[in-house]
């Protein structure tokens, strides 16, 4: 909890004064976590910096016909994903393939999207503003369209001395507001620093967990931020076949990135296609419902054997891993005073 707080100290003194030192650790690192893996002294956080990210995350600018902003499909209510689709749609009313993952933590990660393809934070904003079902847009142009914009032009300067937008600018700010997205403040976290207890129900659901899941939802990040076959049946829509369409590699066929347990209750539909609409269906599919092909994840090919009640006590404390702050949070939401005031 002391390093907690001194860390929150730095960081709120290094934003007062526009910078932080090369060598300290640039967002809250809560006891017992592991040491972030991005590498903040080749993007050190300012206020200004991180505004502007925040604002440019909001903004359909960043799609072709100014329809589409990354919060249309990553909402700060439910984890910075989207409740109302299978899988994401994009421009024109265009249909994705995938489910949007929640984004949360992410100075953790070291790969991103569902099968890895992306390898750095500071290049993900390129796969969905690339993408022709998503915002169909080139950064080239994205930059175009900032350098017209007096309000942009205004905010970059004040970000880094220089009105001329640039790609990497762009895409820097975008990943200090994603950065930012930290979420630690859950029952369950409050447990663990002793400051609440669970409850019989969420007791016994956190020994089921720690037998069942803990495995590839390891504490306190609640994913191994690996590749796993979980065993669903291949889809007959999409025929997604995973990392492979990465790697080309026949080992990683039906291999998707674990998710991150944290905030699970309101980042539903579940899986990499959304195939699950509520967790009692991805706990019907872990007992009942195993695909058994030649990639399937050794975890799994022991049979998962829960009762009904067992299955009720493992959603309780799933539901423990809600981080209502984060969810609710205002430095995360839509930036009205960005768009308004200046």
């Amino acid at each position: 909890m002391k390093k907690l707080l001194y860390i929150a100290v730095i960081c709120l003194l290094a934003v007062a004064f526009g910078t932080l030192p090369d060598d300290e650790v640039y967002v809250p690192v809560p006891k017992n976590w592991p040491k972030p893996a991005y590498d903040f002294s080749g993007n050190p956080i300012t206020k200004e910096k991180i505004l502007l990210g925040r604002a440019l995350f909001y903004d359909p600018l960043l799609s072709a016909d100014g329809s589409v902003s990354c919060a249309s499909c990553h909402s700060p209510y439910n984890a910075f994903t989207h409740t109302d689709h299978k899988v994401s749609h994009g421009i024109y009313d265009r249909i994705g393939t995938r489910n949007a993952p929640a984004l949360q933590n992410l100075a953790w990660s070291t790969t991103f999207m569902w099968d890895g393809a992306v390898h750095h934070l500071d290049a993900q904003a390129l796969a969905p503003i690339h993408n022709k079902d998503e915002m169909d847009e080139t950064i080239t142009h994205v930059v175009q369209k900032l350098n017209a914009s007096q309000l942009y032009r205004g905010a970059f300067y004040r970000a880094y001395g220089d009105s001329i937008v640039t790609g990497t600018q762009v895409l820097k700010v975008m990943s200090q507001f994603m950065l930012t997205l930290v979420s630690q403040n859950a029952k369950y976290d409050k447990v663990m620093r002793s400051e609440q207890v669970f409850t019989e129900s969420e007791t016994k659901g956190y020994e089921l967990f720690k037998q069942h899941c803990a495995s590839c939802h390891k504490e306190p990040l609640f994913t191994n931020n690996g590749f796993e076959n979980n065993g669903l049946q291949p889809d007959s829509i999409y025929k997604d076949g995973g990392r492979i369409k990465v790697t080309h590699r026949e080992k990683d066929s039906l291999l998707f990135k674990v998710p991150s347990l944290r905030n699970v209750a309101v980042t539903y539909p579940y899986m990499h296609d959304g195939r699950f609409a509520n967790l009692q269906m991805v706990l019907f599919h872990y007992t009942n419902g195993i695909y058994k092909s030649t990639t399937l994840s050794p975890r799994l090919k022991k049979p998962i054997v829960l009762s009904e009640n067992d299955k009720r006590n493992l959603i309780s404390f799933l539901k423990t891993l809600t981080d209502e702050s984060f969810l609710h949070n205002k430095d995360n939401a839509y930036p009205k005073d960005f768009f308004t005031e200046r």
